[in-house]
């Protein structure tokens, strides 16, 4: 498989954060083109047969995938894990114990907004919630919108749920090295998703994928939802001095909240190795 090719390896559904069933997401992305998908749940990979299945009936490719929530230099970062067995034990179990903090913060979010007056907040984010395990900050999100707090998520998260805001509660996740572990020991590849969204300085970036490599890690997404086109080529460029090869993702969550689409992103650069051939053989 070359750079060219509609490969599709970072969205969600209603198993974390997204609004689709995964096989809903696997119709969208078959009529968008997509040659080869991977379904990447945040700290869950409770849909992976599903999408799988789901895969093969749409007649496309497919990688198992989730995005793994990390802490590094008091920063979330996000990491992507594809191609790995999904029954793994050591996967399911270490999955496991990062789900397992998401409740009381949510609950506490909960309490933080109802002291600036927004009253109900972890029972109508329930309602978005398809995974009680994974409730999240875009299921808060989604209940400020709905009832008319705010017009949007963007606005949102310019008024809440952010550091500094009402409604913000920071949750240690797992390590960078744990993650990159459970993701390798399963047979994957592990990815830094997004890397232009962290507020890092050039030397904590330069230490995370420092570290990151030391760890075992192999590939950064270089185009994906939110990069501009300056920041994949910045990225691509951090893929070759790390000699890291190069992923692809919309980072789609839903038709009305995603500014990009299933499969409507740039081809990868052509002189950048794409993840998908370190992965041939786990491909189904």
């Amino acid at each position: 498989m070359s750079s060219i090719l509609n490969a599709d390896l970072h969205c969600h559904s209603v198993v974390s954060d997204g609004t689709l069933m995964p096989e809903a997401l696997a119709a969208r992305a078959k009529a968008n083109g997509v040659e080869l998908w991977a379904l990447t749940d945040h700290d869950e990979i409770g849909g992976q047969h599903r999408a799988a299945a789901a895969a093969r009936e749409q007649g496309m490719k497919y990688l198992t995938g989730t995005e793994i929530s990390v802490t590094f230099a008091g920063e979330t970062v996000h990491i992507v894990g594809l191609g790995f067995d999904p029954d793994d034990p050591r996967m399911v179990e270490g999955l496991l114990a990062t789900r397992g903090g998401r409740g009381a913060r949510a609950q506490e979010m909960s309490d933080q907004l109802a002291k600036v007056g927004i009253k109900g907040a972890y029972e109508g984010a329930l309602k978005y919630v398809g995974n009680p395990e994974l409730i999240s900050r875009t299921h808060f999100a989604r209940f400020l919108v709905e009832t008319g707090i705010c017009k949007d998520t963007s606005e949102v998260f310019r008024r809440y749920l952010t550091d500094g805001k009402p409604g913000f509660v920071p949750h240690r996740w797992a390590s960078l090295r744990d993650a990159v572990q459970w993701i390798t020991r399963s047979g994957g590849v592990a990815v830094i998703a997004h890397p232009a969204r962290y507020r890092f300085t050039p030397n904590e970036e330069y230490a995370l994928f420092t570290e990151f490599k030391a760890h075992g890690g192999q590939a950064v997404e270089v185009v994906t939802g939110s990069h501009t086109a300056a920041e994949a080529v910045k990225y691509a460029g951090t893929a070759r001095e790390f000699g890291l090869a190069a992923s692809r993702g919309s980072d789609f969550h839903s038709p009305d909240e995603s500014h990009t689409d299933l499969g409507q992103l740039p081809y990868l650069p052509g002189e950048l190795t794409p993840v998908w051939e370190l992965l041939a053989e786990r491909i189904r």
